[in-house]
Formats: C-alpha cells, structure tokens, sequence
C-alpha cells in the first residue's frame, strides 16, 4: 500500500496544476473563503462556466434583440404579448448585456485567471528547477530493467547523461545517478489552452463594448460617406458610437450578378460583385479600386464593408400637366423571392398644385426583372432574377402623403390613408410598362415615363476590433488542447553502481503521469542504446531481473 501511495504522489508531481481540496481549509470565514476561492479557480468549475456560458448564449440566438435589430423586438413583443412582461424581467431580450450573463462572464474570467497564475508560477519554478533526483529504490517504478556490465560506474553514468541530452531530455548527473525528465510541451499545452481561452474571452468582451454595425443600401452610381447622416441604420456600443465612425467612403460604379441559366439549380446566383472605388480619410480625390463579393468583405481603414443583398431600381421620370418635370431618378424596390420579384413605391413630394390644391402623387407596385407574357396565370411574379425582360407594374394615387407631417415615414411603403386612387375607364388606374414606355396618367396629372433600371447593392459596415484577438485565441487553444492531449510529460533515472563482485549495476526506470505504453517503449529504447557503452555481461537473472510495466502490476 506504501508503495502504491508513493507511487501516485511521484506521479502527481508531474503535473503543474493546482492541488484541489474537498472542503474548507481552514475554521471560519476566512477558512470558507480561501475554500470558495479555490473551488472557483479549479479547472472544474471553469469548464461548468465554460458550459453555462454557452447555454446563456442560447436565448439570445433564438430571441430578437435589441443591440440587433429593435424593430424585430417590438414585432416580437406584439405577437406574444403574454410571456413578453416575463422575457423583459429575465432581461432575455438584451442577453449579452444583462445582468445575469455578465455574471457567468465575469466568473469565468477570474477562475480563468485564477487558473492560470498560480499554475504559470509553479510551472516557471518547474522549469528552473532541477529534474528530482533518482529514488532509493527504483524498483517501485512502473517501468525498471537492470543488467551487470563491466564498464565502469562513473563512464556509464556519463554516457547515460550524454545520451538522454541527445534524446531532448533536461538531465542532471548527480550522486551516482542520472534523472531526466521530458514532455513540458503537455505543460505548455495546458497553459497556452487556458490563456488562449481567456484571450477568446477577451476579444468577445473587446468587440462587444468596442464594436458597431451599420447597414446603407447604394444604387449605381451613387456614393456613401460613413457617416451618422447616411447610415440607414446603425447599432453601437458602450465605447463605439456615431462620433466614432471611420473617415472613409466610396463609390458603387457597378453590380455583376450571374445566374445559373439550366439544370435544377436555375436562377441560383453564380456571382454577386459590387465594384466600387473608395477613399479613406477626408482626401476623397484620391480613390481606389476594389471589389466586394459576398464573404470577402473589403476592409478599409479599422472597418469591413460587406455586400449583403442587392437588387433593382426603376428609373422614373414624372411630369405634370405643364409638362414640367417633377419627378425623376432610380429608387429601390425591394426583393421578395428568388427570383427578384421586387416591389416599392414611388413618393412625388414637389407635385405642385392640381385644381388651385397643393397635391402628391404616389405609386405603388412590381419590379418584373423577367416578366412573364400573361398575368393570368403566375400573376405578378418575375420568372428569373435576372433582368432579361423587365417590366414595371403601378397603381397610382393622389393627395396627401404624408410628407409634410414631420413624423417619419418608410420609404418602402406607401400610407394611403389621404390618398385617392386614382381610376381610368371605371377601373384603378394601373400600367405594365416596359423601359422607354410612357404612361398618361388619368385626369390630367400629367406622364409617368420607365427610363430603365439600375442595380443597387446594401451593405454592413461593421467594426469589430476584438475579432482577430478571438479568431487568434481560438487558433491557439486548439494548439494548446493538441500539446496537452498528444504529448507525454515522463520521468528518467539511470543509476550506474559498482557492486563487490567489480561489476556495475545499471539500473534504468521511467514513470509517466498516466499510464502509457510509450514509456515502456522509450526506455527499452534508452537501453538498448546504452549496451553500446556498459554491454551486459552473463548473469543469474534472478539476482536483479528486468521488469517491465506489466510485471511491475503482478
């Protein structure tokens, strides 16, 4: 049983992680704190956080939140108004900022750095130390082997010593006997893990409190300015808001979209391409080219830009009964399926007067980028995104828009609640034009011609400082999790002694942190190449025999 203890004990020693105990250490407070202390900075509690954090994660996935998209939330809130009271006390729409997930947070980062300090510390200590000298009785090691040689004590102690050097082992000569020990790379393995975990952390809680999102949808040839003024919309953070925005913009000179044009995936997109030319700073003279694809964001200044949608934009020119124009230029209708079918409104604020009444005309209706020949079957729907034969489908409308009001307005939806549609031959006044057709409005509000189109493209604008410290962190923790799994941290003694006989014992044993068959295998490798130097001589094996690991366990 002795032999059984010291053997564990030895093997603990292998490790540099912190001693764990099974309840307080001391009487009173005091006591019960040091206790708390090291329960919360031990590896178990760590990996408990570790899993109670991803399972805090899971509301704010499934639930809308407001650092994303407060719009959702309110939709959210009307269409469940029963558990919505219950979701606001548990803070789950706000979840990576409520109170209950910075807890899990925190906690995490100090047992994480209650990990990894002392640990570090006695690992340095470790390392500056000496490699513990050879046991009185090798014997009790789980790997042993011994042979009679006659070369001489001191000369197979030094070969001894010289061979494990070559073998990468720290090795100390010392009384008689050799001790070498291997594997800190499992070591360094455990701590790179631990820090790198603790810089993923980091960099999650950097880009949380340093980071901000903004969208901008841009037609062709059109510019944008990363500005508070030109953002559609944008969500910061506690360090990052508008008046943090990175001097830069650019201008979108064109859109390649490509389609599958046969097979099962027809009307899948092959190519989405926004061309544009950008400047950084106030020097917007000075402009560069480049591209933006989907997933290969363009990066300018601390900043990414990425092409998320895309989409059409009627070209619309209006006049009214004078013949003076009062409407003209591309607006962006949006998408609704695969194939682009897109819809939108058209707002004519400057109308003017019709019948000594200050009046505005509104247009509602499709964008076909390939519209089909009838109607009557598919209805307004466009048969492939791309624009092979486009057409452009309204309803129109007069009176008041709303404009005027000074509440705001969605410029994608047309408030018909002052407005008159307006009729032609008894019937909604409705037309399907195709690019250079004109229509006459009815009642004498003038024309409304179809120049044409231009693509748009929207774009996310995202500055996320603490990504490439997580992205480097979770490269490194996996590294770290490889040392710790696939190296072995093993200890080495050789011990050369002259017996009565004028012979030399040479004993070899090895001992590991877990039981392995590598070291069984290394040390028969040690010996082997160390009969060159003390070869082994006849002798009764039952004076001193070579055990191994198995025949240490019988």
């Amino acid at each position: 049983m002795s032999s059984q203890t010291d053997l564990e004990t030895d093997a603990e020693r292998l490790s540099s992680a912190p001693t764990e105990q099974d309840g307080p250490s001391g009487i009173g407070v005091l006591g019960w704190l040091r206790w708390t202390w090291r329960q919360l900075t031990s590896m178990r509690v760590a990996l408990i956080l570790l899993f109670l954090l991803s399972l805090a994660a899971i509301p704010g996935s499934l639930i809308p939140q407001n650092s994303h998209n407060a719009f959702k939330v309110q939709t959210w809130k009307a269409a469940h108004p029963t558990v919505t009271p219950v979701y606001q006390k548990l803070q789950l729409f706000d979840v990576y900022s409520s109170a209950w997930f910075s807890a899990i947070y925190i906690l995490l980062f100090v047992s994480l750095a209650g990990c990894i300090i002392p640990r570090t510390w006695q690992f340095v200590g470790v390392l500056r130390a000496k490699p513990p000298a050879a046991p009185k009785n090798l014997t009790r090691m789980p790997v042993y082997a011994a042979w009679h040689t006659g070369a001489g004590h001191q000369a197979v102690n030094a070969a001894a010593y010289a061979q494990l050097k070559r073998r990468g082992f720290r090795a100390h000569l010392s009384g008689g006997a050799v001790a070498a020990e291997k594997g800190y790379l499992r070591e360094v393995g455990n701590l790179a893990f631990h820090l790198s975990l603790f810089a993923l952390l980091a960099g999650f809680a950097w880009a949380s409190l340093a980071s901000g999102e903004g969208g901008k949808l841009v037609i062709e040839k059109q510019g944008y300015s990363n500005t508070a003024t030109q953002l559609d919309d944008f969500t910061g953070s506690a360090f990052y808001g508008l008046n943090d925005l990175d001097p830069f913009g650019f201008k979108l000179d064109g859109f390649t979209a490509k389609y599958a044009t046969s097979g099962p995936q027809a009307g899948s997109a092959r190519q989405f391409t926004a061309h544009i030319r950008y400047w950084t700073g106030s020097d917007t003279g000075k402009l560069t080219k480049g591209d933006i694809e989907v997933n290969h964001p363009l990066e300018i200044g601390g900043s990414k830009v990425f092409l998320i949608g895309h989409g059409y934009a009627p070209v619309v020119t209006v006049k009214n009964a004078k013949g003076e124009k009062v409407y003209s230029g591309p607006t962006a209708f949006l998408p609704q399926d695969a194939n682009l079918t897109s819809t939108g409104v058209l707002k004519v604020n400057d109308y003017g007067e019709k019948d000594g009444q200050k009046t505005q005309l509104g247009f509602n209706g499709y964008f076909l980028p390939t519209a089909p020949e009838s109607f009557e079957k598919t209805g307004p729907v466009s048969l492939f995104p791309d624009a092979a034969d486009p057409m452009l489908v309204l309803t129109a409308y007069a009176g008041d828009l709303g404009t005027d009001s000074g509440l705001p307005q969605n410029v994608y939806q047309l408030d018909t609640k002052h407005l008159t549609q307006l009729t032609q031959d008894g019937n909604p006044a409705r037309a399907r034009l195709k690019p250079g057709q004109a229509w006459t409005l009815p009642d004498g509000y003038g024309t409304l011609t179809f120049e044409g189109y231009q693509q748009w493209a929207s774009f996310t604008v995202s500055h996320r400082p603490g990504n490439a410290v997580a992205l480097l962190g979770a490269v490194a923790a996996i590294l770290g999790l490889i040392g710790s799994l696939f190296v072995q941290r093993r200890r080495v003694w050789v011990r050369a002694s002259a017996g009565p006989d004028g012979r030399t014992l040479v004993e070899v044993a090895g001992l590991a942190r877990s039981e392995s068959a590598r070291i069984a295998e290394e040390l028969a490798e040690i010996a082997v190449d160390l009969q060159d130097d003390a070869p082994a001589v006849d002798d009764d094996p039952s004076d001193h025999p070579a055990r191994t690991a198995q025949d240490s366990k019988e």
